[in-house]
């Protein structure tokens, strides 16, 4: 057995590491929770700096911590999705000699020029560049709305019938493929990679924009009882099974192309059937993989930006701590050291770890929920929105009326397929050895499983403070120029336990944006870099560094909902190529997927069997 993680640097690291997370988090803790002992000693920015040591220290040093990796990695001649999970380490001279040879001209090339160009036109004609995006972007999601409700729920049934069918029973990889990782953890690196920090501050803010402005689809008056039920229906249907079935038509077909036909890890082999393994080096397969980088890194970097800034704005509303405009920029360098740190330690390290404690802490935020919310009013009010999400799944998925469609169930299925190149991609590399029933089941019922469930739990309790008048969580987010970052604040502040529950809340926010940012940096390093190579430290560092620096430029210049509107419109095409992907699966499938038995058909044999008689007496007979 080999063990990674034992060299002297990073031994050296670790031993840092530690001191520094149990120094800064006993200052953090006592300033948090018992501030009355700690008084003016340190604030604004300090406090930030000690917050982000603690959470920077503790994760790098989870991230860090040695494991073993059977055999040494220089006897491994393996290929495919394990190999270029695993980084390759060459020494910081290699890193730099060979970096630009091992990048893929294009794919490598095309999105940091369209970046550099894109904040180049917004400084030299800001007003321009917004206008023409915002009418880009107002086209696509007004005229081409359809489009996006038509994928989106033809998504959805192909989904359920890769669950039911018979083609679920394919085992990516062959029948003897044995999976990489236990289910847990193969569940929880899907879930965090996919969702990031938006679940989080959207849990107890979508539903009571809802309830102020309800859906037009159901006409509810505003702030009433009806508005309540529909705001929760419309929050469940915008993160429930539609989102997450858009990675997972992106991620089965990679998944299966990749395993059953050797094609490489990339978005573009959802092509395979139309190009050939050995034809996705071509210019379209390359205009694929070139979009999916571009999409990644302006949904990423514009991300950690508005978290950035919506972790602080939260502060503020809670603590009256401001910190100028440093606060944000060391904030989004923290993040970028955490998670390029996370990533070049690996899948089996930083990546699996890490997304372990994120599961961790939304289960013991969950249960901390049930325990202090209003347990009858989410119970009650959850299950009735779950029956509406259901009786009216159909017409909520088809519904185009006015604005309000565009600009909440459109773009959000548009944002949806902007991430899932990175997301399916991400969701095909774990799945070896997994049926295709259990991708879907993991992909989409599991991970809308637990969404569903926060949005209740969190969603629940504000609409029910904000509805009785406990709180007036609306007042709160209009006072800050209508933003949801703090939306949870006054709901805490309204619960017991208030401190514990905003500690938690924003150490989530860290942790949920570091699972997404460091499987991102992976996914982009592997499609810059040429195929069959498996990514380089430098590069995965280089990546890191650069989504880093577009959420710093963003903060620094604005633009941050441009290019963020920018990113969406990737969704577009993603929308087009998830149709080319189930068309190709749907053709392999047919032509060598077959004998395979349906979930039904199981069922139904499994059943007992009920011998009958070949005549029936009716009267007396010789036995009587």
């Amino acid at each position: 057995m080999a063990t990674q993680g034992v060299s002297a640097a990073e031994r050296i690291l670790r031993k840092g590491l530690l001191p520094v997370c149990v120094i800064a988090g006993a200052a953090v803790i006592a300033g948090f929770f018992f501030p009355q002992f700690v008084g003016d000693v340190v604030t604004g920015q300090g406090w930030l700096v000690l917050a982000l040591l603690f959470f920077g220290a503790g994760l790098g040093y989870i991230a860090l911590l040695p494991v073993e990796t059977g055999e040494p990695e220089e006897n491994r001649i393996e290929r495919g999705a394990t190999y270029l999970l695993r980084v390759r380490r060459l020494t910081w001279i290699d890193s730099v000699k060979h970096f630009l040879s091992r990048q893929d001209p294009l794919t490598f090339g095309a999105p940091v020029l369209v970046l550099a160009v894109f904040f180049a036109a917004f400084l030299i004609l800001p007003e321009g560049t917004v206008a023409a995006t915002n009418a880009v972007r107002d086209f696509l999601l007004r005229e081409l709305g359809l489009l996006f409700l038509g994928v989106m729920f033809l998504s959805v049934l192909y989904c359920l019938f890769l669950l039911v069918g018979p083609w679920g029973d394919v085992r990516l990889g062959g029948s003897d493929a044995e999976p990489t990782y236990t289910y847990p953890t193969y569940f929880s690196m899907v879930f965090t990679a996919g969702i990031a920090a938006g679940i989080v501050f959207w849990g107890p803010a979508e539903a009571i924009f809802h309830y102020q402005s309800p859906p037009p689809y159901f006409g509810a008056d505003p702030q009433s009882g009806g508005a309540i039920l529909f705001g929760l229906t419309y929050a469940l249907f915008h993160w429930g099974f539609s989102a997450w079935s858009a990675y997972t038509v992106i991620g089965v077909p990679i998944a299966y192309f990749m395993y059953q036909r050797g094609a490489p890890l990339r978005v573009s082999t959802v092509l395979t059937p139309f190009l050939g393994v050995d034809g996705l080096d071509s210019l379209p397969g390359r205009i694929v993989d070139t979009l999916a980088i571009f999409a990644t890194i302006g949904g990423i970097a514009t991300s950690v930006a508005f978290v950035s800034r919506q972790f602080l704005t939260g502060i503020n509303f809670q603590w009256g701590v401001t910190y100028g405009d440093l606060g944000p920029v060391l904030f989004v360098g923290m993040l970028t050291l955490i998670y390029v740190l996370s990533a070049a330690s690996g899948v089996h390290r930083g990546i699996r770890r890490i997304a372990a404690v994120n599961v961790v802490l939304f289960g013991l935020f969950a249960l901390l929920l049930v325990a202090v919310g209003p347990r009858s009013f989410v119970l009650d009010r959850g299950m009735a929105a779950l029956g509406n999400y259901a009786a009216h799944f159909v017409q909520m998925s088809f519904y185009t009326g006015g604005e309000w469609v565009a600009g909440w169930t459109v773009w959000n299925w548009s944002w949806w397929f902007s991430w899932a190149p990175f997301a399916g991609l991400f969701l095909a590399a774990l799945s070896r050895g997994r049926t295709v029933r259990t991708v879907v089941l993991t992909g989409v019922v599991a991970t809308s499983g637990a969404t569903i469930v926060w949005f209740l739990l969190m969603g629940g309790p504000s609409l029910y403070l904000q509805h009785t008048g406990a709180a007036d969580i609306l007042a709160s987010i209009s006072a800050y120029g209508g933003s949801e970052a703090v939306a949870g604040f006054p709901m805490f502040a309204a619960l017991p336990f208030s401190q514990l529950l905003m500690f938690l809340f924003l150490a989530l926010i860290v942790v949920f944006i570091v699972t997404s940012a460091d499987t991102s940096t992976l996914v982009v390093s592997i499609l810059a870099t040429k195929r069959e190579l498996a990514p380089s430290t430098g590069s995965l560092v280089f990546w890191g560094i650069f989504q880093g620096t577009v959420a710093v430029t963003v903060l620094l210049i604005g633009g941050g909902e441009t290019l963020q509107a920018v990113a969406v419109l990737t969704g577009g095409p993603f929308a087009v190529i998830s149709l080319v992907a189930l068309l190709g699966l749907t053709v392999s499938f047919r032509r060598n997927e077959r004998g395979h038995s349906s979930l039904p058909g199981k069922l139904w044999r499994r059943l007992p069997t009920v011998e009958t008689p070949d005549r029936l007496d009716t009267g007396p007979g010789k036995d009587d």
